[in-house]
């Protein structure tokens, strides 16, 4: 099988790490493939395309991008966990001979994942994993936001921005700015206000196929990101539409831990 491998840049346990995994892959009988950042790391003269799974080594921003490679190539992501809480890399490294195991053998099981799209102006679209979020960029000042729902005007929003995540992101920063953790296996969209203004600050729910437009109802620009990767600014009358994405993200699990129990492992609730 011919694997890629996305590697955290910039940690040496994240590259120590790649360097055990890629020998014991390469042993196993597996191709490896990279960027030119990841073959350096290994020490191996690797190509970037034809990957059939993805692996990432690091922490849930490492496992994002894999997850933007991956989607773009309709392959499924499997993240090894070298951060802190780790919700997207669910295995450890201590799980490097089972994994590669389980792979060798044909026994990674797969899930799928929603994702959200952004679209701004014609032509102009990014897709997620986990959140679109419009938010200022002035420090000191808020910005208005009016939030239409499917064609009907909700409400117009004086806050610091909006997430608008997926179930996937509802353990990220939806979850900061007071949200609910929702199980991935549950097809909607979240948005929730963030140091909203207002009587109304709580997360609404809606149905995956829901289409949010968000409108900057003032003169002070935001800027929207998808996933921590900026997207694009908005003045004022400018709006970003988000939908559900065309393509779910394919995640691989060996264990596939009920959601409950995810959770409680995560944040060490015990």
């Amino acid at each position: 099988m011919k694997i890629g491998l996305t590697v955290h840049p910039s940690r040496p346990a994240p590259a120590n790490f790649a360097r055990q995994l890629a020998d014991r892959l390469v042993a196993a009988g597996h191709d490896l493939t990279g960027d030119a950042y990841t073959a350096q790391t290994i020490g191996r003269d690797i190509g970037e395309a034809g990957a059939e799974i993805m692996l990432a080594i690091g922490g849930d921003g490492t496992v994002l991008e894999a997850a933007r490679r991956a989607l773009a190539r309709d392959i499924p992501v499997l993240g090894f966990n070298l951060g802190t809480i780790g919700f997207l890399a669910e295995v450890s490294t201590d799980e490097l001979e089972h994994v590669v195991d389980a792979i060798t053998a044909g026994r990674l099981t797969e899930r799928r994942r929603m994702t959200v799209s952004a679209r701004i102006g014609e032509g102009r679209s990014m897709d997620g994993l986990n959140d679109i979020v419009v938010e200022k960029i002035h420090s000191q000042r808020l910005v208005f936001l009016t939030v239409t729902i499917d064609g009907e005007e909700f409400l117009t929003y004086r806050a610091d921005g909006l997430v608008t995540a997926t179930p996937t992101g509802s353990t990220a920063y939806s979850f900061s700015a007071g949200g609910p953790l929702v199980d991935p296996a549950i097809r909607a969209l979240l948005f929730t206000p963030v140091a909203a203004h207002s009587l109304f600050n709580r997360t609404v729910v809606l149905p995956e196929d829901s289409r949010i437009s968000i409108t900057v109802s003032s003169d002070r620009p935001v800027r929207v990101s998808v996933d921590g990767v900026e997207f694009g600014y908005l003045a004022e009358h400018d709006t970003v539409e988000i939908t559900r994405g065309e393509r779910d993200a394919r995640f691989l699990t060996i264990d596939d831990p009920p959601f409950p129990a995810t959770v409680k492992n995560k944040f060490r609730l015990t």
